[in-house]
């Protein structure tokens, strides 16, 4: 969430920032709710104020002898008072809360002004889209062959958007994400984590996956546990109600999770293949650092995710996401889309943020400057490092030939045991 004092001292300024990104603050509501709860607070400073002294004088006039009766009724009326008005000022503070909650990040300076992906600005390409000279498959027709890649069984077991891989697809998928576990902890300095699947309400709070996306999560009826978005959620909640040292900056943590989507609001769209599934599995990747080193973290961050593409040989671009098309916690978004033979088109197989402090002001994740003593909210930076189920897509169809065979990656035979190709039977 937002620094409070945004909405105190800078509304105005605030909410012309939001409407970059399409959102409407609800000024005049917010202006209303802060003047109230000034009111409310200075009277409840007073009233407290004033029943000690009246408990004071009750003790002196009793020692004296006094009837303390009056003073007895007295104390007890602004106690009454009192509670009406601290129960007041905490509706004022939790509708306050509530409006803050929902609010979505500020965009960074460098963003460009949009509604969608088609007002994106690319940054760069690297290599050129594979061609052939046959007409290219996609991932369903190469993955048919044999039933390698199963979506009416997958069906079956489960629902729609649901797959079953078998034989070498499904070796493929598992040393895919070994790999890139393997490049990013032991070349890029990530520290490897494995955590729970099911996180309950305060975790997904604290990355703003609740309340806000809560109809795209799976909910564990009767239970405070919902199965994991992404492990982003779990590895930036690493921070979530500490102080951590100024030494102990930046953390940096990969984690390889299977993950959970309903995809609420999808429907229609991607609906042939495994592009946008209800079960996936991810490489995550995620940055807690201090606050002045965070935009530089995030081109280290999106660097990282480029190199697993590299050493595939796939072709990709950069672009860097409009204020219309960011994720609300996001202050700035690059997104890596990967070249689909078989689409003739690009598509995202890695999104990387830099959320600022937006997360770690609603996880209370701090750190203590070593110049000043004091306590500060660190800066969050999450990104896929990539996505296991889209890479095996791209390079099922960058890689295949015209018999439907699949060569296998230079970078991945040692893997596959060697093999330099899959042949489906």
């Amino acid at each position: 969430m937002l620094d409070p004092n945004l909405f105190r001292k800078q509304i105005d300024e605030t909410a012309a920032r939001l409407q970059r990104r399409g959102f409407d603050l609800p000024v005049e509501r917010i202006a209303t709710l802060e003047s109230e709860r000034k009111t409310v607070q200075v009277r409840t400073q007073e009233l407290q104020n004033e029943r000690n002294t009246r408990s004071k004088a009750i003790g002196k006039a009793k020692a004296e002898g006094e009837n303390i009766a009056p003073l007895l009724a007295e104390v007890a009326r602004l106690g009454d008072e009192l509670k009406s008005h601290e129960s007041s000022l905490t509706a004022i503070q939790e509708e306050l809360d509530g409006i803050a909650r929902g609010v979505p990040n500020l965009p960074h300076e460098s963003v460009p002004a949009g509604n969608d992906e088609a007002d994106n600005r690319e940054e760069r390409q690297w290599s050129e889209p594979t061609r052939f000279d046959f007409e290219p498959k996609d991932h369903v027709d190469l993955g048919a062959v044999g039933d390698a890649m199963d979506f009416n069984l997958g069906s079956q077991l489960a629902g729609s958007r649901f797959v079953v891989l078998k034989g070498k697809l499904a070796r493929m998928h598992r040393v895919l994400a070994q790999f890139m576990l393997d490049l990013h902890t032991g070349e890029h300095g990530y520290m490897e984590a494995n955590t729970p699947v099911l996180v309950n309400t305060q975790t997904l709070t604290g990355t703003g996956q609740l309340p806000k996306f809560g109809d795209d999560l799976f909910h564990v009826e009767d239970e405070d546990y919902y199965l994991l978005p992404t492990a982003e959620v779990t590895l930036t909640n690493f921070a979530a109600g500490r102080i951590l040292n100024e030494d102990e900056l930046p953390m940096k943590l990969v984690a390889h999770t299977p993950c959970f989507r309903s995809e609420a609001g999808s429907y229609g769209k991607d609906t042939r293949g495994m592009l946008r599934q209800h079960q996936f599995e991810k490489v995550e990747l995620v940055h807690i650092v201090h606050p002045e080193k965070s935009y530089e973290t995030l081109e280290e961050l999106i660097g990282h995710a480029e190199v697993v593409l590299q050493r595939l040989g796939l072709p990709y671009r950069v672009v860097t996401l409009c204020t219309g098309d960011m994720g609300a916690a996001a202050a700035k978004t690059y997104d890596i889309e990967v070249w689909l033979p078989g689409q003739e088109r690009y598509r995202e197989i890695s999104s990387c943020s830099n959320c600022e402090s937006f997360q770690a002001r609603r996880m209370m994740a701090r750190f203590r400057n070593a110049d000043t003593g004091k306590t500060e909210f660190v800066h969050t930076l999450n990104g896929s490092g990539l996505a296991v189920g889209r890479t095996l897509i791209a390079v099922m169809e960058n890689y295949q030939r015209q018999d439907g065979s699949i060569e296998v990656p230079e970078a991945l035979r040692s893997y596959m045991g060697g093999a330099s190709e899959i042949a489906f039977d």
